[in-house]
């Protein structure tokens, strides 16, 4: 999609009255809190499927629903200047096995989100994408002008999703914004029991003393890009004036191997461990590094939390690795 009007650095410094749809998830309740704290006036819907509504900030308007509930959503969107939409499916191997669900809700949910806005007269989307509808890529870091090669049911849904915000903003007025955000990783992520992000997974493995199980030769590389910097791309997708119908990388512009995560993890809790070596899961993506120039012209913004110390943070903020950790010294 052609970006329809091209940038100025103006921002939206007064309060705002936003709805998160997915706000009780990792990204999603990191922002509503950030808002709540900067005295924005934060609503989020969540069906609660992956999240949990423990830890979100008391100021925050929490209500459990179905982002394809429409009639729910009109009341929700009333008086709304902005919407932030998270609410989705996100595992790349879930939705090899549950490709239908992954559509009804992460497209299904797009288009009935969009209808509601239009309905409720709200004029203004920031989607939540992902990395991953790239798909496998010939050349490193990956810019925003790049051919789309989605490799995964998920990545499909997220790259269809991008298209409707676009086509129907267009279409009804709506302005659309969408970020590309790569491995966001963090304290308080969620670790279920299958198909955990790469980062808690390490971390619990290393730290209770079994084996880190590496999918493939350890070789392929992510860009994983810290929960607080991610937060802050969100709220100025929301606050910079005429970037409507943008596309925007939100990642680190390092790509790490999952040797090289290991090799980070051992230095911080100062212990080597045992690595087992996997066959790479379906769908995966070899390399996949973010060229982020986009964001820090349109944006005005760049990460400033490296890997190490996100990390660092991790072992430092969440009680669940901290626990772990007193018990391996």
């Amino acid at each position: 999609m052609t970006l329809r009007i091209i940038l100025t650095t103006k921002l939206v410094t007064n309060n705002m009255n936003v709805l998160i749809t997915g706000g009780a998830g990792f990204i999603g309740k990191a922002l509503a809190n950030y808002l709540a704290e900067q005295q924005h006036h934060v609503r989020v819907i969540d069906d609660l499927s992956a999240g949990e509504k423990v830890g979100l900030d008391s100021r925050v308007d929490f209500t459990r629903g179905d982002v394809r509930d429409i009639p729910k959503l009109w009341g929700l969107l009333r008086g709304v200047d902005c919407v932030y939409h998270l609410a989705a499916r996100v595992s790349v191997p879930e939705s090899i096995l549950y490709p239908v669900e992954y559509n009804a809700v992460n497209v299904g949910g797009t288009v009935a989100l969009m209808t509601a806005m239009r309905d409720a007269g709200v004029r203004r989307v920031i989607l939540a994408s992902s990395g991953a509808a790239y798909g496998e890529q010939p050349h490193q870091p990956v810019s925003e002008k790049a051919e789309m090669r989605p490799t995964s049911p998920y990545a499909v849904s997220k790259l269809a999703a991008e298209y409707y915000v676009q086509a129907i903003g267009a279409l009804w007025k709506i302005e659309s914004v969408v970020l590309r955000i790569f491995n966001a990783y963090g304290p308080h992520q969620q670790l279920p029991p299958s198909h955990a992000p790469v980062i808690p997974r390490f971390l619990k493995q290393a730290l209770s003393g079994g084996s880190l199980v590496v999918f493939g030769n350890g070789k392929q590389s992510r860009d994983f890009v810290y929960i607080d910097d991610v937060v802050r791309a969100l709220e100025r997708a929301a606050t910079i004036q005429n970037i409507d119908g943008a596309c925007i990388n939100i990642a680190s512009g390092n790509d790490t191997t999952m040797t090289q995560l290991i090799d980070e993890i051992e230095a911080l809790i100062g212990t080597r461990v045992h690595r087992l070596y996997n066959e790479e899961e379906a769908s995966g993506v070899s390399h996949l590094g973010a060229d982020i120039s986009l964001a820090a012209k349109l944006l005005d913004w760049s990460p400033r939390v490296s890997l190490r110390e996100g990390l660092g943070k991790i072992l430092k903020l969440d009680p669940r690795f901290q626990i772990q950790r007193a018990a391996t010294h």
